[in-house]
């Protein structure tokens, strides 16, 4: 079988993930060029790893960024053959999408064209982070829709062996993220609902803007906190579970591995047509994300998930 081509688009402050995810890829990238990305950590972990590079049967053989220049650099650092003017250019030239933004109110316009077109589609985290472009992806996916967005922490071996800490019955976890709510707040929960499972009920954010501390209620139970302090960056990735037994932690840190098996995921969606995950898992993540943002905007005020989608569209528990 020929590579599936894929296309990466779209490029916001603060993202590096066009250079690395098409490096990763790829199998390749130019290290001096790759060395200026302005992501210092990019080229640290892609040298760690430069045995590991490269996703058979996949390709990433166009790029597009919301800056020309930058998309000129990615192509050179990433291997990349082909630049595009625009975005929709890549339509009928590739097998596949990945939204490399992670700006939720930006990614139902950035990705509708190719939706539209029926290619396959890769929407970084968060998918979106406001009540109407949640009801339409909703929609997109129920009529048949190839869409897939999940946060790298979904796959973190880090959290994989935190899981199978002897704790007994879990009473409480947590997790923390630096940077926003609204970016990075899906890092922090992702990687904590791999802990809890789906079935989260209420939000309320008792935090403040750029300081967020949200509270989860849990059918099972559990409560769960998260923290999102914009610019505690030595606690991104940090989580804790205390059961009736015993209490654990870890701190991510293997970026390229979670990387690596997120861009994997998505390419065996496009080869097989079969999500790794059920859609409804996404939907109760946004939910919370949406009423975490609602929340603080209220003092702090409980919001209940089935206020912000309805309850067939959650995960049946």
């Amino acid at each position: 079988m020929s590579d599936i081509r894929i296309a990466m688009l779209g490029m916001v402050e603060g993202n590096g993930h066009p250079y690395s995810w098409s490096a990763i890829i790829n199998g390749d990238y130019d290290a001096r060029v790759m060395a200026d990305c302005g992501y210092p950590v990019i080229p640290e972990y892609l040298v760690a790893n430069k045995d590991k590079l490269g996703i058979d049967g996949a390709k990433v053989t166009y790029v597009w960024t919301d800056n020309s220049e930058d998309a000129e650099k990615v192509a050179r650092a990433s291997m990349i053959d082909n630049v595009v003017s625009k975005p929709e250019d890549v339509i009928g030239k590739v097998d596949a999408v990945c939204i490399a933004t992670d700006i939720g109110s930006e990614h139902l316009s950035r990705a509708k064209p190719f939706i539209d077109a029926d290619i396959p589609v890769f929407i970084d985290k968060p998918l979106t982070d406001n009540r109407d472009d949640l009801n339409e992806f909703i929609k997109l996916y129920r009529a048949g829709k190839k869409i897939l967005s999940s946060s790298c922490m979904r796959y973190a071996k880090e959290i994989a062996e935190l899981k199978q800490a002897d704790i007994g019955k879990l009473y409480l976890a947590t997790a923390f993220t630096c940077k926003s709510w609204e970016r990075y707040g899906i890092h922090a929960l992702e990687g904590l609902y791999q802990l809890t499972g789906s079935g989260f009920t209420s939000v309320r954010n008792v935090g403040q803007k750029n300081r967020d501390t949200v509270l989860l209620k849990h059918k099972n139970s559990t409560d769960a906190v998260i923290w999102a302090y914009y610019d505690a960056f030595g606690g991104f990735g940090a989580y804790q579970v205390i059961g009736d037994k015993g209490a654990s932690y870890c701190k991510f840190s293997d970026t390229f591995y979670a990387f690596k098996s997120q861009l994997e995921a998505f390419i065996e969606f496009v080869r097989t047509g079969s999500q790794p995950f059920p859609p409804e898992e996404t939907f109760e993540m946004m939910a919370i994300i949406i009423a975490a943002i609602e929340s603080r905007k209220n003092d702090g005020k409980e919001i209940l998930l089935t206020d912000i989608i309805s309850e067939n569209d959650l995960p049946k528990i």
